[in-house]
């Protein structure tokens, strides 16, 4: 049997994180999390750490601003998967420089969980929310690391609960805005399935030095399939009004950072189509459900049912 890779995670107290060191040890990689002193004395993430505990995580504390436990930690392991929140992405610049110095990562899988920011086609509006993820691709290639990126586009937690309705924590049951015609493609997975298939790629010689993109089968669909789906869950036709790109614009542009977040990203994945306008290049990029048939993953209708 060939042995697997012994895995570092950073941000395994994190939504992603916990899912991916919990994957990683269930795939049988032996599994080390950096963690901060101050959480194992954070009510909040004790029980996550018990529960990585009990899986078999060895924890090392540290921090990404601390060298010495950065180079420590990663001297002990093959692969380091980070999972901190996409605000914080320039604070893996500390990391990089570790890793190019330690010389031992096989392969590096940077925090990006999300659209693929070389792809983006709102920097004018996004407060350089895509541009600082690209920043830390060209340190890692220009670091000569070995890496793969993970673009799974949206996961389900954000947008779908309320149908892609800007301000909402539900889906709505009596009328419902569609931006621009609707027809636009966006693509949500769920966190647990995303950890699944990055767990799934880090020894897979098919993934080195790729972007890993996941657009499953039941996952891709527009606002306005995205709305029928609803309404036929519910029995009920909802009333719809129509906003158009323009407008849009103009509300975006009138609300402050981050309060416009959503509206970036309704824009960016509805109305210009950053997650599905291009075709993945099979020199740059590879598809997470084509590598991986076998993995199960929750589609927007059964994620749809959970909101009934």
């Amino acid at each position: 049997m060939e042995k697997k890779s012994k895995v570092l995670i950073i941000g395994a107290t994190g939504r992603l994180g916990y899912h991916l060191a919990k994957f990683s040890t269930e795939y049988c990689h032996p599994t080390f999390a950096l963690i901060r002193d101050s959480s194992f004395n954070d009510p909040n993430k004790q029980q996550k750490l018990q529960s990585l505990s009990i899986a078999g995580v060895t924890f090392l504390k540290g921090s990404l601003e601390d060298e010495g436990s950065l180079m420590e930690a990663v001297k002990q392991v093959d692969v380091v998967i980070c999972s901190i929140p996409s605000k914080q992405v320039l604070d893996q610049k500390l990391l990089i420089r570790v890793i190019k110095e330690a010389g031992c990562i096989k392969r590096f899988i940077p925090s990006e969980f999300g659209a693929d920011p070389d792809k983006s086609q709102i920097s004018d509006l996004d407060n350089n929310f895509y541009s600082r993820k690209s920043e830390i691709r060209r340190l890692i290639e220009a670091g000569g690391i070995p890496y793969t990126y993970i673009c799974c586009n949206l996961f389900m937690s954000y947008l779908l609960p309320s149908l892609v309705q800007p301000g909402l924590k539900t889906p709505p049951r009596d009328k419902v805005t569609i931006f621009g015609d609707g027809n636009t493609k966006g693509v949500f997975v769920n966190s647990v399935d995303v950890a699944a298939f990055t767990i799934s790629a880090l020894d897979d010689p098919r993934t080195l030095n790729k972007v890993l993109y996941l657009r499953p089968p039941g996952n891709v669909c527009c606002m306005n399939e995205l709305v029928e789906a609803w309404e036929s869950k519910i029995g009920k036709k909802l009333e719809k009004i129509n906003v158009s790109e323009e407008e849009l614009l103009k509300k975006i542009k009138d609300t402050p950072y981050p309060e416009n977040l959503e509206m970036v990203f309704i824009y960016s994945t509805f109305l210009k189509g950053d997650h599905t306008y291009f075709d993945i290049e099979p020199s740059s990029g590879v598809e997470g459900t084509q590598l991986y048939p076998h993995l199960k993953y929750t589609t927007i209708s059964e994620h749809l049912d959970n909101l009934l």
